[in-house]
C-alpha cells in the first residue's frame, strides 16, 4: 500500500484562488491527493481557523499549514500605518 500526501487547497473561487489551484495540481505527484475546499462552508472556514489560515489561496499538506500560506492576513498597526481611519 502506497501512503499518500494529503494536500488541502483552501479557497474563495476567486481567480488568484484558481491559479494556485492549477499550480498545486501542475506540481501535484501521484502520491498526492488534493482536495479543493470552498471557504463559503461553515465547516471549511472552522478547519481553516485552526489550521490559522489567515487569508486564501492557501495549502495544508498532511494537515499543516505550508510555509508560504503563514503569517498573511490583514494587520491592524499597518493598514493604520498606511492611513485607515485616519481622515486625509
Amino acid at each position: 500500500m502506497t501512503d499518500k500526501r494529503r494536500i488541502e487547497v483552501f479557497s474563495a473561487g476567486c481567480a488568484v484562488c484558481e491559479e494556485a489551484i492549477a499550480k498545486v495540481n501542475e506540481i501535484a505527484c501521484p502520491s498526492c491527493e488534493v482536495t479543493v475546499l470552498d471557504m463559503t462552508d461553515p465547516a471549511v472556514a472552522e478547519r481553516a481557523k485552526a489550521l490559522g489560515i489567515q487569508s486564501v489561496p492557501a495549502v495544508a499538506i498532511n494537515g499543516v499549514l505550508a510555509d508560504c500560506c503563514q503569517g498573511r492576513g490583514i494587520n491592524e498597526d499597518t493598514l493604520r500605518a498606511a492611513g485607515l481611519g485616519q481622515s486625509p
